[in-house]
């Protein structure tokens, strides 16, 4: 399977529901597509959507769907928690 494709099977998350955390979700998809949800979306959209682009290409990930519902985490839950979505999603390749 090539690098920037999904597995066919997947989705993975990672995070809870939970005050002060958020929950990410990710799974294959013909598109990039990103969701994002929460009580400040308008204030922490834009860094949510820079921080998944980010890490998505790193690891060369361009058709993937991920879902983001923020309780207010701090920025380095959130990345902590989309790193160990994409590691975990590529793991079930």
């Amino acid at each position: 399977m090539p690098e920037n494709t999904a597995p066919s099977n997947g989705t993975v998350q990672c995070g809870t529901l939970e005050s002060s955390d958020c929950l990410v979700t990710l799974s294959a998809s013909e598109t990039l597509r990103l969701d994002y949800r929460g009580g400040n979306a308008a204030l922490f959209r834009d860094r949510t959507e820079a921080i998944a682009m980010e890490l998505l290409g790193l690891h060369g990930l361009e058709s993937v769907a991920i879902s983001v519902q923020d309780n207010g985490a701090l920025e380095v839950t959130l990345r902590a928690r989309l790193e160990t979505a994409i590691e975990r999603f590529l793991q079930g390749r």
